[in-house]
């Protein structure tokens, strides 16, 4: 007890001395109160002795006392329980016991060089111990503190298990494994949500079948590997983050349930139950938000039951959206050039036609009216290109087709007026020989509106019988 005492006071005589740095903690909360603005596009400020040649962003007088302000409107049993949580993290490093109780060895040559290797430990790529003052080990250690609810023995608990469990499971030399073979189609990250946080998809309809669940998870050993290879992928996943005021620091996670079997398969609810209560121990409030998209009737039933006895915080964490609502749900969430195609967006792989920074417009289909898109075609010579999807979950009758500006020529039917899509991107194209216009012409026949979403480019072309003449 001496020593642990004396290990305090020296964190006490620290905090003395750091007294008029203190504001800087106020900063790294302001910053979290602040991060979505920042993740949105705000102005970051630069450095003052900065030399550039763009007109730089000057701060307006009352600004930092506004976010003062807005510190000191903090609930104070938070900021606290932050300055506790950094001088007990302090005390079980230099006191070392960081993994756990404290060590009977007081002093000698081992024990030194025990809390030195302490002092350099990091969690996530950042340093955990706190006078080292870097950017992202309060963002950290609040991570424990919100999953804790500001509980501060409990989330000195909650990492001490995670930094003894990260040791006994090896996850930072897991990234070096190769677990990829037979997971390669049950997940793979796609772009970024609109406040700058990577999504990653679960594609557990690759377990449709009894076969493929067999070969996957058909033994202890395969589930065990197949958990590994979840701690993996969550571990790429935290390579994407930045741990710094003002970046992005958890991640969107998208489960898509279509095709998979019912709540009958014993082998996959056990181990995905494994992995969930992992990442909820060793890895809390890494994952910004889980949406899990077409969902069956039976999850949908079970989940909705259960949620009734969890508390609207943690049901907050949790989007739900049944087979007619997935590209309405994700696109509150993704902007549709970032969404992959077969879930309503326009993200294609290896895509020449259009990058995410072609503008995506939207038009309101009224109910039971037509709507047209016109796109413009004033030039001979090139192929237009575009993109639709029709938002909602039910069908939506459409023709395409292109009108010259010429009365005297024919007009060219694209796409038959039978033909309905839903839930996923359409795309067309079209080589315009003469001036003119594409015009898409949509047949909403119910009493509820429905959006669509579009796009369009021009390409040049050269038409196929040149070339052939070449």
């Amino acid at each position: 007890m001496g020593k642990k005492r004396e290990n305090i006071n020296k964190v006490k005589e620290r905090g003395k001395v750091q007294d008029q740095n203190m504001a800087n903690l106020f900063d790294y909360e302001i910053a979290l109160q602040v991060q979505e603005g920042h993740e949105k596009g705000c102005p970051s400020q630069t450095n003052s002795d900065q030399e550039t040649d763009e007109e730089t962003f000057e701060e307006p007088p009352s600004f930092r006392e506004d976010r003062l302000n807005v510190a000191m409107r903090m609930k104070e049993r938070k900021f606290k329980a932050l300055v506790e949580f950094r001088c007990r993290v302090e005390d079980a490093i230099l006191g070392d016991y960081l993994f756990g109780k404290p060590s009977n060895k007081v002093g000698g040559e081992d024990n030194a060089k025990a809390i030195e290797q302490l002092k350099e430990i990091t969690l996530w790529g950042v340093p955990l111990m706190p006078s080292k003052r870097h950017g992202g080990t309060d963002i950290v250690l609040l991570k424990f503190l919100e999953a804790k609810d500001y509980k501060v023995l409990e989330a000195l608990e909650m990492l001490q298990r995670t930094l003894k469990w990260r040791k006994e499971f090896k996850a930072d030399e897991i990234l070096e494994e190769n677990l990829v073979p037979g997971f390669e189609n049950l997940t793979y990250q796609n772009s970024r949500d609109k406040d700058g946080h990577p999504v990653y998809y679960n594609v557990y309809g690759a377990l449709k079948d009894q076969q493929t669940q067999y070969r996957i998870l058909g033994s202890e050993e395969k589930r065990e590997k197949f958990l590994r290879w979840r701690v993996q992928y969550m571990e790429k996943a935290i390579k994407e983050l930045r741990f710094q005021p003002g970046g992005t620091n958890s991640i969107v996670q998208i489960i898509d349930m279509k095709h998979a079997q019912g709540p009958t398969t014993k082998e996959l609810r056990s181990v995905c139950r494994k992995s969930w209560k992992l990442f909820q121990d060793h890895y809390p409030r890494l994952i910004h938000l889980n949406i899990i998209i077409n969902v069956p009737l039976w999850y949908y039933i079970s989940h909705t039951f259960s949620s009734r006895l969890k508390t609207q915080r943690k049901k907050s964490k949790i989007v739900i959206a049944r087979p007619g609502k997935v590209t309405s749900t994700l696109l509150k969430f993704i902007p549709p050039e970032s969404l992959p195609g077969e879930y309503g967006g326009f993200k294609r792989d290896n895509d020449d036609d259009f990058s995410p920074e072609d503008k995506v417009s939207e038009v309101t289909v009224r109910a039971n009216a037509f709507e047209h898109i016109r796109i413009p075609a004033p030039q001979a010579g090139v192929t237009m290109v575009w993109d639709l999807t029709v938002v909602g979950s039910c069908d939506v009758s459409y023709k395409e087709e292109f009108i010259p500006d010429d009365e005297g020529s024919y007009k060219v039917l694209l796409q038959n007026e039978k033909e309905k899509k839903k839930g996923e991107g359409v795309r067309n194209s079209f080589y315009i020989s003469e001036p003119g216009k594409i015009v898409i012409t949509f047949d909403n026949p119910l009493l509820k509106k429905k959006k669509v979403l579009y796009r369009y480019k021009t390409k040049p072309t050269v038409p196929i019988y040149v070339l052939n003449k070449k």
